[in-house]
């Protein structure tokens, strides 16, 4: 059981970037999936979910019209695109699994079973 989150980086405010989790088959095929992030000395947030089918999304308020997620299953990877970063965006992003076979999305860490390591993100101003 693995979650293998990659993409991240160092972005100037105002820009692009899409970080990438790779999930083991049995992980991903029925699970909800989710991202996370958590800055310096500050709690764990969600950030955004997807179920298993793709149909349901949420987003926290503060990434709401500016991040996507999306997953491609021919590939066992969810993908979230961030746009419009400024440094408060600034934080370790990590993916994590709910499930199996809900069409729940929640914004609840306590709710996610499954955790990757983390991908820095850095936006500079």
């Amino acid at each position: 059981v693995q979650l293998q989150a990659s993409g991240g980086g160092l972005v100037q405010a105002g820009g692009s970037l899409r970080v990438s989790c790779a999930a083991s088959g049995r992980i991903f095929g029925r699970y909800t999936m989710g991202w996370f992030r958590q800055a310096p000395a500050k709690e764990r947030e969600f950030v955004a979910a997807i179920d298993w089918t793709g149909r349901r999304r949420n987003y926290s308020s503060s990434v709401l019209g500016r991040f996507i997620i999306t997953r491609n299953s021919a590939e066992n990877t969810v993908y979230l695109e961030m746009n419009r970063l400024h440094p408060g965006d600034t934080a370790v992003y990590y993916c994590a699994a709910s499930g199996p076979d809900s069409d729940d999305v929640p914004d609840s860490k306590y709710q996610y079973g499954y955790w990757g390591q983390g991908t820095q993100v850095t936006v500079s101003s």
